[in-house]
């Protein structure tokens, strides 16, 4: 077996070379997006719908398992560490970790929980739609 009958480059052949355009020439962008297509393609009496979500009724609990809680509150802890705006007023507080207990307390955090379905469909919770275990007072020191 002799050297030349392998290829360097494991046998994958390489996908073919668009031919280069000549010098002069245009070259045509392709425009997927037709975001230079006119409005009135639509017709006089027809206007444009956005697509509006259909509110089905939810199968998951309305209670943030405390699964939930622990990743909310590590991921808004760590945003607050990195200079991420404070939604609530603070009082003294520091610790990025009460800072992000004390948002999710007054339902202040900006997530939205997507809980996924055994049939490949899923459920979109803002965080201020769930119900909170009061388990974080006595972490905190509660009221």
């Amino acid at each position: 077996m002799a050297d030349e009958d392998y290829e360097m480059d494991g046998g994958y052949e390489d996908e073919p070379l668009d031919p280069e355009p000549d010098e002069g020439v245009e070259v045509e962008e392709e425009n997927n997006n037709n975001e230079d297509a006119p409005d009135d393609i639509l017709g006089e009496g027809e206007e444009k719908q956005e697509e509006v979500p259909v509110e089905r009724p939810r199968k998951t609990s309305k209670y943030m398992t405390k699964y939930e809680r622990a990743r909310i509150l590590g991921t808004r802890a760590l945003q607050i560490s990195m200079n991420a705006p404070v939604m609530v007023e603070l009082e003294g507080e520091t610790d990025p970790l009460e800072i992000a207990m004390k948002e999710l307390r007054e339902r202040k955090i900006p997530f939205t929980i997507r809980r996924y379905l055994p049939d490949g469909s899923y459920e979109d919770w803002g965080v201020d739609e769930l119900i909170v275990e009061d388990s974080w007072k006595r972490q905190v020191g509660g009221d």
